[in-house]
């Protein structure tokens, strides 16, 4: 082994110190510039010996600014108080055309052989290091140890993994951790066991195991051993060995990979691609070549299969023919085997069934592709009939991107804000994109499109008039709101009173800044990210995700390198990064509005209209106790920020699938309510619970009689202060909710008692996974948590929240709708 690379702890100690600088801004304690979460872990199996994670989130890695680009990065103190580095995994790499750094004549410019290509194994990633006294850390991407939600994490499952190959060859942990540490060095695998988790490809016993494939030196900068040296450590610890081929000259690189691409297979093997090593100046640099076939497809046949057996229609994309024979080909097996249904939900039985699929066919994945591109011409290109779609919000850059584009490319572009308000405008600006679709390839719809129906609407009205066109979204990126909307607000305000009156619609120089800001607000509250599991969004073609917080340009380059792999004979090149800021240059200085359409929009997007007669105070004129007729419920609200961030640090990555769906689900479709409250009691419960119901209404009477309010309906008053304790997280596939307690004493009564609550169970509800599902299920769900509990067959869930999490509350109520 190559000599020690050794930490130096003051520069250890400067990269802890900016990504706690970075961690605070995440946070809002100063202006954000992108997000770094921390999360410390007591390393299993010591008291109090604890490590720190680092990480960003996926799309900041293209930024020029980060203090690190390793993705899993975790620290340690010594017992002196020394910082260290205890486990360095790879700088973020990407896949061949996915940034600038990635284009061909970028690696052909800027790398240096030796290349070495090595396999992708389709697992999941394993860290490898050694502590003081010869303690073994083995963590996940980004966790390590035990966790509370899962009976074995990866983590844990790569420890045993590493304990049986250690053994293999007559050595210990101990002795692995040692040399590990002595040596500055983190081991990085691929943990491949199909019976702790299947992924696409196979990997029976003889098979499974950890696959190493990299030795890094714990240190700041990216360093790590050549393969050789990994094969040779490999071996001497029983670890499995990722292959590699090594080549001097990219030629030779690249006709390997487009060989191996044509079927998708190496060495008699599908596999998902090749990572490639090499140096960039002197220092180490990777890049990855993903192959999409045959893996993207029997992707979507597990993908479709869940669907089936959740009584879901599947998603059918790609493929069609030969997926729907694997589908009758699944559900035949079911039926034959009814185990085999919820074995494959829990990820196990996935690759066999396809396999006694592919047997029962005859054929081999790459040759189902291979037949697919003969029969139907697929593998002839899009050259036209392609819409553009942004889905943004004010300020996010579209129209900058959309004209950067028509500057480079001479597509067309229908510009929504262009069209006078008029009856069936939407219609209007479908028309006039099918209108441009006739003389022009590419046709740009630049419209927000920020919530589902208008996407909808564009699909519904173009798919008759053009039945072939292919759909792309630009996808400004606005979820997880929790963390990015602080950051979206602060760039596109920004952007948008720069900008001043250069807008058809919003003339930010001439309204007040304040009704400028209402109207972005108003658009960032309703929108709707992109969800492709779900209509109408499923349509898209291709989704690009974009950086609202990212210059245009970026943006730009992100979308013409994401055009150029998926219709390459319709963007035939990549312009070079000269062209690209001369795009952006005309996009920002050519364009000047000619014509004022801002007329009636305002901060509701609707003209203000002066108040009449009694609405102006509607409700002041009704006595208060007529006004307690119309309540609905009484509640105690809850900061939104307060419900989600605990919420939210209950899952991880590492958190098996089954457990986190329903997260996942109300996450991707934005079924996580917006706003959260503890309901006291609902008027539907006044008869059986008159005591509760009579309490808060004789609170609420007292209230308005001795502090009239001008408008009690719509601003209903607050009827005094309250406190919740968050205790566990309950949910099963339909509904999520937390279990609080009610610590707050009742401010309206010199009793000690706490807040009277109707019912049996105090909690929030978080989402339900569909709108025909209402929120008041939780109460159905909690009896039967409280008579069942969770686990084994009963399909509940929970989780508890960690220490103690105090919210603090309003008590209130909410009016019924209608008319006063």
């Amino acid at each position: 082994m190559k000599s020690v690379v050794s930490q130096d702890p003051s520069v250890v100690k400067g990269l802890v110190d900016s990504l706690e600088e970075a961690r605070k801004m995440s946070s809002g304690q100063k202006k954000r510039a992108f997000t770094c979460k921390k999360s410390t872990f007591t390393v299993h199996g010591t008291q109090n010996v604890t490590v720190d994670s680092w990480k960003f989130m996926d799309w900041d890695y293209r930024r020029p600014d980060l203090p690190t680009y390793a993705r899993g990065l975790f620290t340690t103190r010594l017992k002196s108080g020394i910082p260290q580095i205890a486990v360095r995994g790879y700088d973020k790499f990407f896949n061949v055309e996915e940034v600038n750094d990635t284009r061909w004549r970028n690696i052909e410019t800027n790398t240096q052989g030796p290349y070495e290509l090595s396999v992708k194994e389709n697992g999941c990633i394993i860290f490898i290091a050694g502590l003081e006294d010869d303690k073994l850390l083995v963590c996940s991407k980004h966790s390590t140890g035990l966790r509370p939600d899962v009976q074995v994490s990866h983590a844990m499952a790569g420890e045993q993994w590493v304990e049986r190959h250690v053994t293999a060859v007559n050595k210990s942990t101990k002795d692995l951790a040692r040399t590990l540490r002595e040596n500055n060095l983190t081991a990085v695998g691929e943990l491949c066991d199909d019976s702790f988790e299947e992924h696409v490809l196979a990997y029976d016993e003889a098979a499974a195991g950890i696959y190493l494939h990299g030795l890094n030196h714990n240190v700041p900068q990216f360093s790590t051993l050549p393969s050789e040296e990994v094969h040779k450590f490999a071996d001497e610890w029983g670890f499995k060995k990722a292959k590699f081929v090594t080549y001097n000259k990219l030629d030779d690189v690249k006709q390997f990979l487009e060989e191996c691409a044509e079927t998708g297979t190496w060495d008699g093997r599908e596999t998902e691609g090749f990572v490639v090593r090499c140096k960039v100046g002197k220092g180490d640099w990777f890049f990855k070549y993903k192959f999409e076939e045959p893996y993207l497809m029997y992707r979507q046949w597990r993908e479709c299969t869940k669907a089936v057996i959740g009584g879901k229609l599947p998603k059918i994309r790609k493929h069609e023919k030969i997926t729907e024979e694997y589908l009758q080909f699944a559900r035949r097996e079911f039926i034959k085997n009814p185990k085999l249904s919820k074995e494959y939900n829990l990820n196990h039985g996935i690759i066999s069934l396809r396999e006694n699929f592919l047997k029962e066919r005859g054929l081999k994945g790459s040759e189902i592709i291979a037949m697919e591109a003969k029969e139907t011409g697929k593998g002839v290109e899009t050259v036209n009939n392609v819409v553009i779609a942004p889905i943004a919000s004010l300020g996010c850059g579209k129209t900058t991107v959309a004209l950067a584009l028509v500057h480079l490319f001479g597509w067309g572009h229908i510009q929504n804000d262009s069209i006078p308000k008029q009856k069936n405008k939407p219609k209007k600006f479908a028309f006039e994109i099918t209108q441009e679709m006739a003389v022009k390839p590419v046709v740009i719809a630049d419209r927000n499109s920020h919530q589902r129906r208008e996407r909808k609407q564009l699909f519904e009205d173009i798919y008759p008039v053009i039945p072939n066109t292919q759909f792309v979204a630009l996808h400004y990126v606005h979820e997880p709101k929790h963390e990015l909307l602080s950051a979206i607000k602060e760039v596109t305000r920004q952007r948008v009173l720069e900008r001043g009156d250069n807008h058809q619609t919003i003339r930010a120089a001439t309204k007040n800044r304040e009704e400028t800001i209402g109207i972005m607000d108003g658009f960032l509250s309703r929108f709707e990210g992109i969800d492709t599991t779900r209509d109408p969004d499923e349509n898209f073609d291709l989704v690009v995700d974009l950086d609202v917080c990212a210059s245009s340009r970026t943006n730009l380059e992100t979308v013409v390198l994401a055009l150029h792999r998926a219709f390459p004979r319709l963007v035939t090149r990549v312009p070079s990064a000269e062209e690209l800021d001369a795009a952006i240059s005309a996009s920002m200085n050519e364009y000047k509005v000619e014509i004022d359409l801002s007329a009636g929009y305002s901060s509701q997007n609707k003209k203000e209209k002066p108040p009449k007669g009694p609405k102006a105070d509607q409700g002041a004129a009704l006595s208060p106790v007529l006004l307690a007729r119309k309540i609905e419920f009484f509640q105690i609200a809850l900061n939104p920020q307060d419900i989600l961030s605990p919420l939210h640090d209950l899952f991880t990555p590492e958190t098996a699938p089954e457990v986190s769906r329903l997260y996942h689900q109300l996450v991707k479709q934005h079924r996580v309510q917006s706003a959260f409250h503890v309901t006291l009691i609902h008027r539907a419960a006044r008869e059986d619970r008159s005591d509760v119901w009579d309490h808060y209404t004789k609170h609420y009477i007292d209230n308005l009689t001795f502090n009239p309010l001008p408008n009690p309906i719509q601003n209903p008053p607050t009827l005094g202060n309250a406190q919740v304790r968050l205790e566990r997280l309950v949910w099963d596939d339909r509904v999520m909710a937390f279990v609080v307690r009610i610590l707050s004493k009742d401010e309206s009564s010199e009793e000690e008692a706490v807040l009277p609550c109707a019912n049996v169970i105090p909690h929030i509800t978080i989402g339900t996974a569909s709108a025909d599902i209402k929120p008041k299920e939780s109460n159905d769900l909690l009896a039967r948590w409280l008579k069942q509990g969770s686990g084994g067959d009963t399909g509940i869930y929970e989780a508890e929240v960690k220490g103690v999490k105090l919210v603090e509350g309003k008590v209130g109520l909410t009016m019924m709708r209608g008319k006063y």
